[in-house]
């Protein structure tokens, strides 16, 4: 008999979805990276399929990955990057680590994150409300109604979370799940909510 008849049936079922999962993750990275044309500096991680478009351009800095196994929305969800206009810019640190279902918009500005940062799924990140209030501004966008984003390095932010234009995020801050971040978040602190307020400050001689 050979060594894979030898397996545990559970074990040789385990060893076969796991080879069938990554050959469907190849496939659907492959095919998102097709319909991609988004100029990109630097080299992406996947781990799940990028959908990066638009006119502006996306940097990374070193090793940035993007998806988590196992997670939940692996095979099921996908990492949306717009730098949608021309001028618009997007940079996301070394280290930094990408949950799944991520998205992040610059429509005219920019979206920075920073190094060594931890996302959590399904979290957005925008710097526009990409249309207006009033009636008469429904259905049109204004550069000048966009804001940039910025976060710092080694920030966690939960799942969940919606990070809304014009936000700076301090180093080392972490944001709880399903937090709306509307205004800046103080360095080493932890915020959560809707809008997100400061819940607490970390002490900053306690990090490794």
């Amino acid at each position: 008999m050979t060594a894979q008849k030898n397996l545990h049936p559970v074990a040789f079922r385990r060893g076969f979805a796991l080879r069938l999962i990554k050959l469907i993750q190849r496939v659907r990275i492959v095919g998102y990276r097709l319909v991609s044309f988004l100029t990109i500096s630097g080299r992406l991680v996947r781990y799940q399929p990028v959908h990066a478009v638009g006119e502006g351009r996306l940097e990374i800095e070193g090793k940035v990955r993007v998806g988590v196994f196992p997670s939940p929305q692996f095979l099921s969800s996908y990492a949306h990057i717009e730098a949608r206009y021309p001028g618009s810019f997007i940079m996301i640190g070394d280290g930094t680590w990408v949950s799944n279902g991520f998205s992040v918009i610059a429509e005219y500005s920019s979206v920075k994150i920073g190094r060594r940062c931890l996302i959590g799924a399904n979290v957005e990140i925008m710097d526009s409300d990409f249309h207006g209030l009033e009636l008469r501004d429904r259905h049109r966008s204004d550069p000048a109604w966009c804001r940039p984003v910025v976060i710092g390095d080694d920030v966690f932010i939960g799942g969940g979370v919606r990070v809304l234009k014009g936000v700076t995020i301090g180093n080392g801050a972490v944001v709880a799940t399903g937090s709306i971040v509307a205004r800046d978040v103080p360095p080493f602190s932890v915020v959560g909510g809707s809008p997100a307020r400061v819940i607490r400050m970390l002490d900053e001689n306690n990090l490794s």
